[in-house]
């Protein structure tokens, strides 16, 4: 189960540093092809992208760093990040689109519920 658990952990990490590289660096060329638009529209909120971007890469770097430290303390830093991650799913489902948390939030919910019937 600790297989599973570190794989979707890296699932979930994967899926926010492509977040991250999406609103932070690619935000007006690929942004704009996965979610349309126009081209005024990504322009003018490139910077609010990158914020939000920039929080997706605080996620996946502490999802990330889970994989470096003892057992013990992994579960924990996984616990914390992968709440964050099915809290912002919720959120994102109620203010901007249910996909969010389907895409989002329900693999980290997975997530914690099987770190959780592991300990």
């Amino acid at each position: 189960m600790t297989a599973l658990i570190y794989f979707l952990v890296g699932i979930v990490a994967f899926q926010h540093l492509l977040f991250f590289w999406m609103e932070a660096m690619v935000w007006e060329s690929f942004g704009r092809k996965v979610f349309g638009g126009t081209r005024e529209f990504f322009k003018s909120t490139k910077s609010l992208a990158a914020n939000q971007g920039l929080y997706n890469g605080f996620l996946a770097g502490g999802l990330i760093w889970s994989f470096f430290v003892q057992p013990d303390f992994a579960w924990q830093i996984q616990v914390f990040f992968l709440f964050c991650v099915w809290v912002a799913g919720i959120f994102g489902a109620f203010t901007v689109s249910k996909k969010i948390f389907w895409v989002q939030g329900l693999p980290a919910m997975i997530t914690l519920i099987l770190i959780m019937i592991n300990r």
